[in-house]
């Protein structure tokens, strides 16, 4: 019997420009947005429900719908992106207190996503979503305690080969480190006389620990706002709150050159045992790295972009 190649290479195009019509034809759902039970009428109570059940829709296992380049599960992309967006703004409201549970309960349900149908694309698309919005030094929503919740059981997923999962085991131990309501690590730093001081010895009802860096476009902004700020000049004048700005690196002459530029009622200084970085005691993954902490040094915001810390302390009277 002789196999007509042409034929079946006709039939084969046939079939393929069946599944592309039938892909262009589609029309992209709206996103399948949270709707908050009527028997919860208090706002935290509503803001948690919502951090917590967000994405139950988009990761119901009864979807069955396209996913390409353009669709996940038959939602465009964008509009996913943007609703992850909107998502972490409602994470922040609800309170550290339900990121462990929300975090859960998505990762979950985007993994069954994925067991069920690897093509689905569910999953690799929080994946991406989680480090992109939370891990990204360069986010504006950057949170290290929120990824910490995702990476922790991303590490133990069975598709990942031992070289990459070792490298996710790795940042989940990084994002452990001064976790939001824990007390923040001491460590001591020299000023420009050598005269030693440790965090734990500073008493300020807050402390704004600044890493920074000599010549830094980012750092000198933020100086800049800290220094000319009428209402946290103010706390800083009346020792409500002590700014620790801390140099993690080796160049001391780059350093003791900036003296000028730093403001003297804080406290400058460097590390004389380069512990902050080499026994990563902090997880500065980028320069500057802000972390705001109370009277008894625990830690309220942690690495947390810059428009965040000025809006907490514009906001203290």
């Amino acid at each position: 019997m002789r196999i007509n190649l042409t034929l079946i290479l006709a039939v084969l195009l046939m079939v393929a420009g069946c599944k592309e019509k039938k892909a262009e034809q589609f029309q992209a759902l709206p996103f399948p947005d949270v709707q908050v039970p009527s028997m919860i009428n208090g706002q935290q109570e509503a803001l948690e429900y919502m951090a917590v059940n967000y994405w139950n829709g988009m990761t119901a296992l009864s979807r069955n719908y396209p996913s390409d380049s353009v669709l996940v599960s038959g939602v465009r992309r964008g509009d996913i992106e943007q609703k992850f967006a909107d998502w972490t703004s409602i994470m922040d409201y609800a309170g550290h207190g339900i990121w462990s549970k929300a975090v859960g309960n998505l990762y979950d349900r985007a993994l069954a996503c994925e067991k069920k149908d690897t093509s689905s694309q569910v999953f690799d698309t929080f994946v991406e979503l989680f480090q992109k919005y939370y891990y990204d030094p360069n986010s504006p929503v950057r949170n290290e305690d929120v990824y910490y919740h995702f990476v922790q059981r991303y590490a133990s997923f069975e598709g990942l080969s031992d070289v990459v999962r070792g490298k996710y085991e790795r940042e989940a131990r990084l994002c452990a480190l001064n976790m939001v309501g824990t007390k923040a690590a001491d460590f001591r730093f020299a000023d420009r006389r050598g005269r030693m001081t440790n965090l734990y010895d500073i008493k300020a009802e807050m402390t704004l620990l600044f890493f920074s860096n000599p010549g830094c476009e980012a750092c000198m902004q933020i100086i800049n706002v800290l220094r000319d700020e009428p209402v946290i000049a103010s706390q800083v004048a009346d020792g409500r709150l002590a700014v620790v700005n801390v140099y993690i690196d080796e160049d001391i002459q780059a350093w003791r050159s900036y003296m000028p530029i730093y403001p003297e009622e804080w406290y400058n200084g460097f590390d004389p045992d380069l512990i902050i970085r080499n026994d990563l005691l902090y997880n500065v993954r980028a320069i500057p790295s802000l972390y705001l902490l109370d009277a008894e040094k625990r830690v309220i915001l942690k690495d947390a972009p810059e428009n965040k810390v000025f809006s907490i302390l514009a906001s203290i009277e």
